[in-house]
């Protein structure tokens, strides 16, 4: 699983990087967003469960993925199994998680605050393929299924050209 999402990711990155060979890096921004882990869903009244065991191990894959990328910022909602997601990245990269509120983010400000940057976007089914939409312009991804924790989308955005791709893992 881990290494086919690292050969994609790989192979994402050789791509996008030939249509920005004479460009700097400070202009293009990478925006890599996933769903957070598996939620414990053993009370269904809980508004804000923790991740089960299963999703503890996901965000250290998630970890063990990010490792090899460098990132300048990671972001989150704030609730804790998106929290609990993206903290072990967080805590390799020593980065402060900034929470976010997905439907009233500003995203022309967002943009500017994260231009040049490498950028770990966590939310959730709902949130994070309209977040992957909203950055490339149009409508290319639908809403995930709610057990779907496994997505993980990259864009990237260097001037007028945006790439994009879907990784799924396992």
């Amino acid at each position: 699983m881990l290494k086919k999402a690292l050969l994609a990711v790989t192979l994402f990155f050789f791509c996008t990087s030939l249509f920005s060979q004479n460009d700097t890096n400070d202009s293009i921004s990478t925006y890599y967003l996933i769903r957070h882990a598996e939620k414990n869903r053993s009370n269904p009244a809980d508004k804000d469960p923790d991740l089960t065991q299963k999703g503890v191990l996901r965000a250290l894959h998630w970890r063990q993925l990010f490792e090899q990328f460098q990132l300048d910022a990671v972001y989150s909602t704030n609730y804790k199994r998106t929290m609990h997601t993206a903290l072990p990245t967080a805590k390799s990269k020593n980065l402060a998680i900034k929470t976010y509120h997905p439907f009233k983010i500003g995203l022309q400000q967002f943009l500017k605050d994260t231009k040049g940057k490498n950028v770990l976007i966590v939310g959730h089914s709902n949130t994070i393929p309209t977040f992957a939409n909203k950055l490339i312009g149009k409508e290319v991804y639908p809403t995930i299924e709610d057990t779907n924790n496994a997505n993980l989308y990259i864009v990237t955005i260097d001037g007028d050209k945006i790439s994009f791709v879907l990784v799924k893992t396992k």
